[in-house]
């Protein structure tokens, strides 16, 4: 172990290199008035001493000829402990040890990288069971595992400037932002409960699923055959439980919820922006440009550049990479891009083939049973196939992510990029376009395209010309639309979380089993450090990844699923702890860097904001049943007392079958909206049909239309940075220009008074 300090001359001489803000006075700018609510929410809040660890500073650029106008009462603990790190690192990824073939060789990463060094890290400030002993400094990691990584504080804030100063502001920001859309998903899960709710006190007034589930009605309609050969004709009321099971989320409340998501949505994104600005000026990060971090190169890029080309920004020759030399990779990167996303394409027809051979089975051997009545009573074949569709996609999914995963940061590194940032965003684009078609590419099949290109009996469509298109359940798609998504997201939750919390501590485990018996005096902390798990430099980018992907699980398929910011929501209070114990307990400290927004994530997060208008204009109009029966309500209805009575017996067409046996000869029903056989246009699409295709396009113009202008009118009234943050702002400029200002005239006239006391003594 070679242990590395840096003295307070190394300290102030980076700290002005990399424009470090310090406190110069105590800030005058009175704090935001109290929240009305404050004592109700007294509870949910942390200590003073533990949220606001230090006042607020006036801060100003550190410069080391003004170090008297900095607020240094202990060289020792001027600088915070990610800051010293962050300096530290920042002169290893520089410094050069030797010189390969005339060019220079440098930085950590690499010595990392040539197995010169097994690992670097910043310590620990200590152990994170116990405080520390006077007269050591406070064990700010002690801190937050007592007040932030323990899962009863689960109903607690975070002590989001502590996360700030000890692990640095872009670990610091990623909190902020998993806090607050943890918050603001708590106002849409209440309301997606409150449509859950209504759907279950309304299922049994449901005239649908009455009239399925009715001896008399259902009971009594043959349906035809859901697959060739091995399929029988069914009746109706088979699907009783499935179509009260549908009712539960394809109701009224259901237009209303992907409405107020789309407002939602919205809300949640520009109020996102002013907390960010908000965030901006309390951790001193309103002068911050990336340029500053876009300056800085990789070691990697700098050691394999040949070239040196002069920076237009700063006049300096620095290494250079021509485009011809990153052509062949780029082509290779795309390629290997385009053809994992096939192949997860090529995964999910796959799985469409299993549900198609596998239907008549699970069918045949439903039927034929007898001990399996009472189960066929709830799984028809229809679910039973959904269901394990469902977790073999899920699996497929699994097993597809975690080969990309390897292959696109391998890729990405023979890219060359030229700095960190250029490397995340090349990162990002790859895992996100995989993981988007990876996650949603089933559910977008079942909620577009299934059931919708069958055909009729008599002329199906067949997929390769030999499996029969699906069919959807006579209640709608939407019931395995919600089964898909569900087992989806809910599995990738659970999966995630097991994983992050579990694989750490496995590792941990493993590495310390032989200095278990060891004396903490004989086991020395930076030894307990180094057997931690490496948090890395793409850590906070998973996490960035997971969450934005929950993300689109809430906004773009929520029509579906009233209770999928529910589940997001219990799943991010179990995840904020669980990245937070994580962070403390098991892995080794990050370097600090900064940040001063979530970055490429926040126009992906608006993308899909956008796009999520649209898909659940889609399902509501398409996948749901909703438009349907309100065209029957107002136009074909003629039961005053129940409008919606008959509605199923008229969404039924009907199809002849003569046959030899008199068993399979008669008349048949299938779901569509076509003439009977009797009609001189018989089998093709009858008025009805026009009548209802008008209404789903006219509800998709019309909700799109709708939610964008009220998301435009949201965005237009909510200003991005709050008035009172703007005023704090330009308090804070206007005082440290006239702090600066009085230091420099006082400076001025010491040295004026020493120089005429030196020039009256040589008088003298």
């Amino acid at each position: 172990f070679v242990k590395i300090h840096a003295p307070w001359e190394v300290l102030i001489t980076y700290a002005e290199v990399l424009g470090m803000k310090m406190p110069i006075r105590e800030s005058d700018i009175p704090p935001p008035d109290a929240n009305p609510f404050s004592c109700v929410l007294g509870p949910l809040k942390l200590k003073k001493a533990v949220k606001h660890p230090h006042p607020e500073y006036f801060t100003a650029q550190f410069t080391r000829h003004r170090q008297e106008l900095f607020l240094i009462e202990d060289e020792s603990t001027f600088f915070p402990t990610s800051a010293r790190n962050r300096i530290v690192y920042y002169i290893l990824s520089r410094c050069p040890f030797g010189t390969e073939e005339g060019k220079k060789r440098f930085g950590i990463e690499r010595l990392l990288n040539s197995k010169t060094y097994s690992s670097a890290f910043p310590l620990h400030d200590g152990q994170y069971w116990k405080p520390s002993e006077p007269p050591s400094p406070v064990n700010e990691r002690y801190i937050l595992h007592k007040n932030w990584a323990r899962f009863s504080y689960f109903y607690k804030e975070q002590p989001l400037n502590l996360i700030r100063r000890y692990y640095g502001e872009k670990i610091g920001i990623y909190f902020v932002f998993l806090g607050f859309y943890t918050e603001m998903l708590s106002y849409a899960a209440v309301v997606g409960l409150a449509c859950f709710i209504y759907g279950l006190l309304s299922m049994e007034g449901d005239s649908s699923s009455r009239e399925i589930c009715d001896p008399e009605i259902g009971g009594q309609i043959l349906m035809c055959p859901l697959c060739d050969q091995l399929c029988d004709y069914w009746r109706l009321n088979t699907t009783c439980l499935a179509s009260k099971f549908s009712h539960l989320f394809d109701n009224e409340s259901t237009v209303f919820f992907a409405i107020f998501m789309g407002i939602w949505v919205t809300l949640f994104l520009e109020f996102w922006k002013q907390r960010q600005a908000k965030l901006e000026y309390e951790w001193d990060m309103v002068d911050f440009e990336e340029e500053q971090q876009q300056l800085q190169l990789r070691p990697e890029f700098e050691a394999m550049c040949k070239h040196r080309k002069l920076n237009a920004v700063t006049k300096e020759m620095e290494p250079h990479m021509p485009l011809c030399s990153r052509i062949p990779w780029y082509l290779l990167s795309g390629a290997t891009v385009a053809l994992w996303m096939s192949l997860v394409i090529a995964c999910m027809v796959a799985v469409i083939v299993y549900r198609l051979s596998v239907y008549a089975t699970f069918a045949t051997v439903m039927e034929s049973e007898a001990t399996l009545e009472p189960v066929r009573s709830i799984l028809t074949p229809q679910l039973t196939t959904s269901l394990t569709g469902s977790c073999l996609n899920f699996i497929v999914i699994l097993i597809l992510n975690f080969f990309y995963e390897k292959i696109s940061a391998w890729i990405t590194k023979m890219e060359i990029p030229r700095t960190y940032q250029e490397y995340e965003s090349s990162l990002t684009l790859k895992m996100f376009l995989f993981q988007f078609v990876n996650y949603y590419s089933s559910i977008f099949y079942v909620a577009f395209f299934k059931g919708k290109i069958v055909g009729y009996p008599g002329k199906y469509t067949y997929m390769f010309n030999i499996w029969r298109s699906e069919e959807c359940d006579p209640a709608g798609c939407l019931i395995e639309l919600t089964t898909q998504l569900t087992i989806i997201m809910f599995g990738k939750q659970i999966f995630g979380n097991v994983k992050e919390a579990i694989y750490p501590l496995a590792l941990n485990w493993w590495r310390r089993r032989k200095t278990r018996t060891n004396s903490e005096k004989l086991y020395s902390r930076w030894e307990q450090d180094h057997d931690l798990e490496s948090f890395g430099n793409l850590g906070l980018f998973y996490e960035y990844l997971e969450t934005v992907i929950q993300f689109g699980f809430v906004t773009l398929f929520v029509a579906s699923f009233p209770l999928a910011p529910l589940l997001a929501l219990l799943n991010n209070i179990i995840e904020i702890r669980v990245d937070a114990w994580k962070l403390t307990t098991q892995y080794r400290r990050p370097v600090a860097s900064k940040a001063h927004s979530i970055g490429v994530w926040q126009d992906i997060l608006y993308g899909m904001a956008v796009l999520s208008v649209a898909t659940n204009a889609f399902i509501v109009a398409f996948t749901s049943d909703i438009i349907p029966r309100l065209v029957y309500f107002y136009a074909y209805s003629t039961n005053a007392t129940d409008p919606l009575k008959g509605y199923i017996n008229n969404s039924l067409s009907v199809f002849l079958i003569v046959s030899p046996g008199m068993h399979s000869s008669g008349f048949f029903r299938y779901r569509d909206y076509r003439y009977p056989p009797e009609h001189e246009s018989k089998y093709s699409p009858n008025m009805q049909f026009w009548h209802v295709l008008a209404a789903k396009m006219t509800f998709i113009i019309v909700m799109e239309h709708v939610v964008f202008l009220v998301k435009f009118l949201l965005a237009w009234m909510i200003p991005d940075v709050p008035k009172d943050v703007v005023e704090r702002i330009k308090r804070e400029k206007l005082m440290t220009v006239k702090i600066l200002h009085d230091f420099e005239l006082n400076k001025l006239k010491e040295n004026l008074r020493l120089n005429s006391d030196l020039f009256a003594k040589e008088v003298m």
